[in-house]
């Protein structure tokens, strides 16, 4: 079997309502589509979510890079995902998001020809419930708390609070969502690497009474060599995003004992290859895992819900951007039950697609 054929798209898709976090504010999801056709006449789709602040990318970098890659793949075997992987990487130096998009399309590729759900390629079992959080974004206390409410309101068992633009700002916003929303809920704190070492160490010690599961990258990517003195004084859990990118991120933070949780995001990871081996890692070492992302639709997150069935060491989803979406083009995939389960589709290869139809309104390119 060969690449005979690839299509990149610009998914640009306008949110509900912005999405606010400590790094900026966000209207659009602006988003890249890959499609990969091979001789055989399988087709994969795969999607990534660049996000400037973190991995340095931007639909309009992606889009350039993305011809660079196409080339680098057209005629070779989609089912040797390895060597597709190593080549992208002799293409180019890291560039992790659009590459995470050839490589869920490849997964998808693989895993139809298997005959077998993404999961099920990937060697895990449909045997847990996936429970998406739903986010609240950064904002003043009153509209915080009123978004918290909504997020109760609709059922959702865990609420995500983005914080970090202020350490003391943080703690009346949690208390104020705790006097909206009771005790009952759990928060997952993500400061977006808003905080000092101090502060950090200041703020989860006077939020420990208000049910919180964890916090994630509380201080600045580049210091995670203070990582061990949070995780020592915090009561509560910190969890690794910006700084456990891929598996040598990982694997430092392992030998450093920083953390006891990592957040896996196929943007950071270049895709699902690499992804697997920080699980690998974090299942050697007792870690405890979430599966997140970035803006993607229920392309990106159909290929992430896929991978959190692969470890029991995924105890965390974080899959609630599409619900964000103004609007959603994309055909099977995950749905959003009560209470933010998550079903995964159980048919083979990733199983979710968006239409030619669709596809031929938005800039793209063929290779």
């Amino acid at each position: 079997m060969q690449i005979t054929q690839i299509e990149v798209y610009k998914f640009p898709v306008r949110l509900k309502k912005p999405f606010v976090i400590s790094l900026g504010a966000f209207e659009y999801a602006e988003n890249v589509i890959v499609v990969i056709r091979t001789s055989d006449g399988l087709t994969g789709f795969g999607e990534c979510s660049p996000f400037m602040p973190i991995n340095g990318e931007s639909m309009e970098t992606c889009f350039v890079v993305a011809r660079y890659l196409a080339k680098a793949l057209l005629g070779k075997n989609p089912l040797n995902i390895e060597t597709c992987s190593d080549e992208m990487d002799r293409t180019i130096y890291g560039n992790s998001s659009i590459k995470s998009a050839f490589d869920i399309a490849l997964y998808d590729i693989a895993a139809q020809h298997a005959g077998l759900p993404l999961y099920a390629f990937l060697d895990g079992q449909n045997n847990k419930m996936l429970l998406t959080d739903y986010t609240v974004s950064l904002g003043d206390q009153a509209q915080m708390s009123a978004d918290a409410q909504e997020i109760k309101d609709r059922s959702f068992q865990v609420i995500k609070v983005k914080l970090g633009d202020n350490p003391e700002k943080d703690i009346v916003r949690i208390k104020a969502i705790r006097t909206q929303i009771g005790n009952e809920i759990p928060l997952r704190l993500d400061a977006n690497q808003g905080w000092s070492v101090d502060s950090a160490i200041r703020v989860l010690k006077e939020l420990a009474p208000y049910n919180i599961q964890f916090c994630e990258e509380p201080i600045a990517r580049w210091n995670f060599m203070e990582l061990p003195r949070i995780k020592k004084e915090s009561p509560i859990m910190i969890m690794a995003d910006e700084s456990c990118c891929d598996h040598h991120d990982a694997k430092r933070l392992i030998d450093l004992d920083a953390v006891k949780s990592f957040n896996i995001k196929l943007g950071k990871s270049s895709g699902i290859f690499k992804a697997l081996k920080i699980i690998r890692l974090a299942e050697q070492a007792n870690i405890q895992l979430q599966i997140g992302g970035f803006l993607e639709s229920r392309i990106g997150f159909t290929a992430s819900a896929h991978l959190a069935l692969t470890s029991k060491n995924v105890q965390f989803c974080d899959f609630d951007t599409p619900l964000m979406f103004s609007e959603d083009p994309v055909s099977g995939g995950i749905k959003y039950g009560e209470d933010g389960i998550i079903t995964v589709p159980e048919v083979a290869g990733l199983g979710a697609s968006i239409d030619r139809e669709y596809l031929e309104k938005l800039s793209g390119f063929t290779i």
